[in-house]
């Protein structure tokens, strides 16, 4: 691979996916992209690289999805679920005693593994939760590893990373050297291939969003526009979990920390904005504006 290639890839996954290569992690190109050559039949990553340079879209689908970092287990770190349990699952319910339902985002879901986890605490909590509708969504921009989420069969390396055995043995049965997760458990979920740098795909209205440990391979810019997004995809009083490793702060001021649960954000309040009148008008009116509108795409 010459550096002319190098330079093109990485300008061609930044734009695609957001993702920031830098030249200290080079070698990870010929671990990751020399299957992709083989499964496509090419002679090697300089030939792989020359169609996808030149245009063949479904190379350069199987490049991003090469490149991506797809690194997730049951139940990573415990505090975000013991928040999802003890903090936001309560105050939402008490939010929407009425209407009785709760809409869940996980993005850049992987392999499934994330919302699962969710799904499983959910499931603990059928008594409370009895008459409510929820929905949990889960994303990311690889056909390829959301094809491996919807089938719900993991390794024995990867049911034993962060999977308590007792819920191995309730929710999984053994295939071979697999296990397959309960068909109910997987229906508790919805997977929908989606780009988080995506403007036009709206994706709004959750009370939870969960997005750990994707930030951290992006550029400050680019960090900036997918909290943009994320914070546009809230409920007034939802609630944004990030990986540990990350912060909103000093990036957007579309989310602001929750005073009262460290790790967690919420949409910024709404700021009361005078709208002047003309000379001849009425006195002027107060309008909405949400705190960190300009910076969305």
């Amino acid at each position: 691979m010459t550096d002319d290639d190098f330079t093109w890839l990485r300008g061609f996954l930044h734009g695609r996916s957001g993702l920031s290569l830098s030249v200290q992690k080079r070698y990870l190109v010929d671990s990751r992209l020399a299957s992709v050559a083989r499964r496509h039949g090419l002679p090697g990553i300089p030939d792989l690289l020359r169609k996808a340079r030149a245009g063949d879209e479904a190379l350069r689908v199987a490049v991003v999805e090469a490149m991506a970092t797809s690194e997730t287990l049951f139940f990573r770190d415990a505090t975000p679920f013991a928040q999802f349990r003890e903090t936001m699952l309560p105050a939402l319910m008490k939010a929407r005693e009425r209407e009785r339902t709760l809409r869940i985002w996980c993005a850049a879901a992987a392999s499934g593994q994330e919302p699962y986890s969710l799904a499983m605490i959910l499931d603990e909590l059928d008594a409370e939760l009895a008459g409510w509708r929820v929905e949990i969504l889960a994303t990311d921009m690889s056909g390829e590893i959301l094809a491996k989420a919807r089938a719900g069969l993991y390794s024995q390396f990867e049911v034993q990373r962060g999977l308590p055995i007792k819920l191995l043995m309730k929710h999984f049965t053994q295939e071979g050297d697999r296990w397959r997760l309960d068909p109910r458990i997987r229906r508790m979920v919805s997977f929908r291939q989606h780009n988080l740098l995506d403007a036009e795909a709206k994706m709004g209205g959750f009370d939870i969003v969960f997005c750990r440990n994707v930030l951290i391979y992006f550029d400050v810019p680019t960090k900036s526009r997918a909290l943009a997004h994320l914070g546009a995809a809230l409920r007034p009083d939802g609630y944004l979990v990030l990986g540990a490793a990350e912060t909103a702060y000093g990036l957007t001021d579309a989310v602001v920390p929750d005073p009262n649960a460290r790790g967690l954000y919420r949409p910024a309040a709404p700021r009361l904005e005078a709208v002047p009148a003309s000379p001849a008008g009425p006195a002027p009116r107060l309008s909405l504006v949400a705190a960190g509108a300009a910076r969305r795409p």
